[in-house]
């Protein structure tokens, strides 16, 4: 697999697809052979935009096609983990986008298959790869800083079904599975320390969505660290996800793939990794882990304690 190029299939052709077609195109390597969506006509439309042969719109299509080594799922939360198991039982390795799943045991299904076929399964928390988390996590890792308190606020206007680009979505989104799914990973895998306390409430659901709108979550690490964590559909910007760390030796604001200090001085994050891309540095992640036939930073195993907080979590909102 060393000097072989990696064969993929990409399944969701909307938003995060095309993030993901982007990053691929600076890896070397690597060649899209099939593009899976739900409709046949835009689908092969981005093919042809990206210079990929094969458009369907069946999973297992895609996964029949012969030399085929991996499958990137940007597709619909519900359907995450299945998806996953297919992949894994066709032999082939596997990332799927955040979330794993929305229901635990599906989540552990998963992570079960792949210890079973020994293949890369991973799941795409981005956070872990952002450069200004990046720059964090070597600074706890030398021993120069320690996270006492993370405040993080993801915000977005989504009053109406719609995806990153405004387009109408056909499912919908979820500010516990999926958007807290982020900071939960995040904040555990920082302070390198198993969350032991969670807490959560939530404000009036939807009417059409049956979603909350609003949450705030509260967690602790066994070492004594906190993370509260907002979480809000009816921002009006600005928008996005924003992260303050409170540690023993300074404060740093993330914002995207900006770093600053707590006065507001920026840092330099530019030379952390290969590229500020974080969605690029989670695919060259998995490739490689493919290439060198090891555990990729965020495997499925790895990131199953954040869905076991989300199941308490959940439990605790009814």
């Amino acid at each position: 697999m060393n000097d072989k190029t990696i064969k993929v299939a990409l399944a969701g052709a909307g938003a995060f697809g095309t993030k993901h077609l982007d990053g691929i195109r600076n890896i070397e390597g690597v060649e899209v052979v099939s593009l899976v969506g739900r409709k046949l006509d835009k689908t092969r439309e981005v093919a042809q935009k990206y210079g990929i042969g094969h458009a369907t719109t069946d999973l297992a299509e895609s996964l029949a096609l012969p030399g085929l080594d991996a499958v990137i799922l940007c597709t619909p939360t519900q359907v995450h983990a299945a998806q996953a198991i297919q992949c894994l039982q066709a032999g082939k390795h596997v990332q799927v986008e955040i979330p794993l799943a929305d229901k635990l045991a599906d989540a552990e299904a998963v992570v079960e298959l792949q210890k079973e076929t020994g293949l890369v399964a991973m799941c795409g928390h981005t956070r872990r790869f952002n450069p200004s988390h990046q720059w964090i996590h070597r600074r706890i890792r030398a021993g120069e800083f320690r996270i006492q308190q993370m405040d993080v606020q993801t915000y977005f206007f989504r009053r109406t079904n719609t995806n990153a680009l405004g387009q109408p979505r056909s499912w919908a989104d979820h500010l516990l599975w999926h958007h807290a799914a982020h900071t939960v990973d995040l904040f555990a895998y920082q302070v390198g320390s198993p969350i032991v306390q969670a807490n959560a409430i939530q404000g009036p659901l939807h009417p059409e969505l049956g979603i909350a709108m609003d949450m705030s979550i509260q967690l602790k690490a066994a070492d004594g660290a906190i993370c509260t964590l907002s979480l809000s559909f009816n921002n009006d910007g600005p928008l996005g996800s924003f992260f303050r760390y409170i540690g023993d030796t300074g404060t740093y604001l993330a914002r995207y793939d900006d770093l600053f200090t707590g006065k507001d001085e920026q840092i330099d994050v530019s030379k952390v990794d290969v590229s500020m891309n974080g969605i690029e540095l989670q695919d060259r992640e998995f490739f490689a882990a493919i290439r060198e036939g090891r555990e990729p930073n965020a495997s499925v195993a790895q990131v199953l304690p954040c869905y076991e907080v989300l199941h308490q979590l959940e439990k605790q909102l009814g």
